[in-house]
Parts: structure tokens; sequence; C-alpha cells
């Protein structure tokens, strides 16, 4: 019998931020592509119950509104927190259907502007700074976004806006993390992105609005 032991002591870690966003971006993937299968069996289970008259009522309501808003909201993480293969491109019916979905499951609603297939890995970026608009409109709002021949602009108005600027700066600066918590992390995976893609970014606000542009850096 052969014993193998490896001492981890002194091992190097990843070598890059880039490094880990890409481990992050497989397991999400992962995670997101185990859940859909059974979520989807789920709903159709009920909608077959519903369809045979087994049973009605709230519970199998409450069943069904569960398991879309829950499939929703997977499908929108494994597109923006998920991997993206650079050449791969997203129509703008999936887009507009995506989040249709999700804004059902929320209190802001977003209206993209965009009537054009987009290359995933700048749908991936979109989608992370929406979480980050949508983490600023806790109270409901709405989101637009256009496009214009250097980039992206995306608005947020309600009639509150919750601005974290300790949160927006790590926009600007990957090394700023202060006051991330699970429910925020989605700051620091669009910085790393904007990273990545090599995109500029800016934001203004007031107390209603919040406007942010992303402007692509390629030659």
């Amino acid at each position: 019998m052969t014993h193998f032991i490896q001492d981890y002591s002194e091992a190097l870690p990843l070598e890059s931020p880039v490094g880990v966003l890409e481990l992050a971006e497989l397991l999400t993937s992962r995670i997101c592509h185990d859940l859909i299968s059974p979520l989807g069996a789920i709903g159709n289970g009920v909608e077959l119950m519903t369809m045979a008259g087994v049973a009605d009522g709230p519970e199998l309501g409450l069943i069904a509104e569960s398991v879309a808003t829950a499939n929703s909201r997977i499908r929108l993480f494994r597109c923006a927190l998920g991997a993206a293969t650079q050449g791969q491109t997203i129509t703008a019916a999936e887009i507009n259907a995506l989040l249709a979905d999700y804004g059902r499951t929320t209190r802001h609603w977003t209206e993209f502007d965009i009537n054009q297939d987009l290359p995933r890995q700048e749908v991936k970026l979109l989608l992370l700074v929406l979480m980050c608009l949508e983490t600023a409109l806790p109270w409901g709002g709405a989101v637009h976004v256009t496009r214009s021949a250097s980039g992206y602009a995306l608005t947020a108005e309600a009639d509150r806006i919750r601005y974290d600027a300790d949160l927006w700066t790590i926009l600007r600066n990957t090394a700023t993390k202060d006051g991330v918590r699970p429910a925020t992390v989605h700051f620091v995976v669009a910085a790393l992105e904007l990273q990545r893609q090599n995109w500029a970014f800016s934001v203004n606000h007031c107390a209603q609005t919040i406007d942010v542009t992303l402007t692509c850096r390629h030659p």
C-alpha cells in the first residue's frame, strides 16, 4: 500500500484576483446548473397537480410562486456571477425575458432599451451593475439601460435612494472592501469584472437618481 502525504503549509495562493474570480464563476455555474433541474421538476409537478385537480388552494400557489422566484433569481445569478465564454452572445429577447422574470420578484423594474444581440461578457457586467443599483433601491424604483457608441448608461430612479458611498467606491478601487457583506459582494465582483474587461466606470447621484456610465477602453 502506498501512502501519499501532501504538505500545503507553504502552498502559494492563486496568482491574481482574476484567478480567484474565475474559480468563483465556475463554482457559481455549477451550483446554478445543479439547482435549475430540481426546481424545474418541482414547478412541473405543481403544474400537473393543478391541471389534475389533485390539490388547489393558497398552499399550492405559494409553492408555485416560490419556485418561480427561485428560478428567476438563479437564472440571473448564473448569467451575472457564472462563467461567460468570450465570443458567446445573448439576444435582446433573452435579456428582456430574464429581466422581466426577475423584476416580478423584486421591488424594482428594469427597462432594457437595447434591441440587438450583445456579448455575454458585457451582459454579465451590466447585470452586476444592475445588482449594485438594486442595492440602492430597497424601497423600489426603475432602472433604464441604454447603449451608446462608447458603452452603456444605466439610470436608477426612485422616490427614495439609498446611496452607500463606501460600496460604490469599491467599483473604483478593488482594494477597498470595507463594509462588504454577502448581500453586497456583487460590488467586489463588478469591480473585478470592470478591471478584467477594461471598462471605465463613473457614477453620479442625487436624492432620487443614480446615473452610471460604462465606457469601453478598448482601442
